[in-house]
């Protein structure tokens, strides 16, 4: 029988805190992707167009480029384009929202939001499951930022 002296939230948290900068966007990135999986279908459009709405000239640009390869219409960069054509992106409406968080995160991060901050946003609304899964990524990810990466 295994010991576990820490909760698996806990332990993602820890490893956050010691691994480097590239390594802990890595995380951040896995904890999003996990938190996209889990949310309901019928909650999706509200979360993409939270996402969107705070997404710069830049990113909205990128993320109509990334429509276009889907061919959902002309593209246009602009929040409106991009919400009217959400639904019609079917099994990839996951991915948009993936998309558009991993861009508001990158902002985040860039502005100063700290790794605490979006976790403590994230991780309590995954399941008990999902959480075991990323802290057993974040061992990984911990591992090979301190056994050689060049972080």
């Amino acid at each position: 029988m295994p010991l576990c002296f820490i909760e698996p939230h806990d332990a993602i948290r820890v490893v956050a805190q010691s691994v480097g900068r590239d390594a802990r966007r890595q995380l951040l990135a896995e904890v999003v992707r996990a938190w996209v999986d889990e949310i309901p279908e019928d909650e999706l459009q509200v979360h993409y167009a939270k996402a969107v709405d705070e997404l710069d000239e830049d990113d909205l640009s990128m993320l109509a480029a990334w429509h276009a390869s889907l061919e959902v219409g002309q593209p246009i960069a602009n929040k409106e384009f991009l919400l009217g054509a959400f639904p019609r992106l079917g099994e990839h409406r996951r991915e948009a929202l993936r998309i558009a968080a991993g861009f508001k995160g990158d902002d985040a991060f860039e502005a100063g939001v700290s790794e605490e901050q979006a976790l403590d946003t994230v991780l309590p609304w995954l399941s008990e499951a999902r959480v075991k899964e990323l802290a057993a990524d974040a061992v990984e990810l911990y591992c090979w930022d301190r056994l050689g990466s060049d972080n």
